[in-house]
């Protein structure tokens, strides 16, 4: 016995693909981030720079994964951000010295007055 009953084609409705667009739209906008990522100007140590009449203060920090050297004696970063004040800071990195630590130790020494920060290579 066959079904005698002819083949009727329903109408396509766009209403859930709608409604699943939208919750897609709002889980995204909820789960993503807004917030602005700050920057870190960085200066490169290069030969040749112009002379002054009066010495500048020179700080020489060795920075490791585990260690961190002011002018050879060991030092926190707590304590680094009080006892540098003016003056030029050469920075030299380890090589197993993270991305992070970098950082970490450029933002503490961040927005002082007559402070100049230079990254060895």
């Amino acid at each position: 016995m066959r079904n005698a009953a002819p083949f009727v084609r329903r109408s396509l409705s766009m209403t859930p693909l709608i409604d699943i667009i939208f919750l897609l739209l709002l889980f995204f906008m909820l789960s993503s981030t807004f917030s602005k990522y700050s920057e870190i100007e960085l200066s490169n140590a290069t030969t040749g720079g112009e002379s002054s009449s009066e010495p500048v203060k020179r700080t020489f920090v060795q920075l490791g994964a585990e260690r961190l050297l002011v002018n050879g004696a060991p030092m926190t970063l707590d304590v680094l951000g009080d006892s540098i004040e003016e003056g030029q800071v050469l920075v030299s990195l380890d090589q197993n010295v993270t991305a992070q630590t970098v950082i970490d130790l450029l933002v503490r020494l961040r927005g002082r007055v007559g402070l100049n920060v230079l990254v060895l290579e």
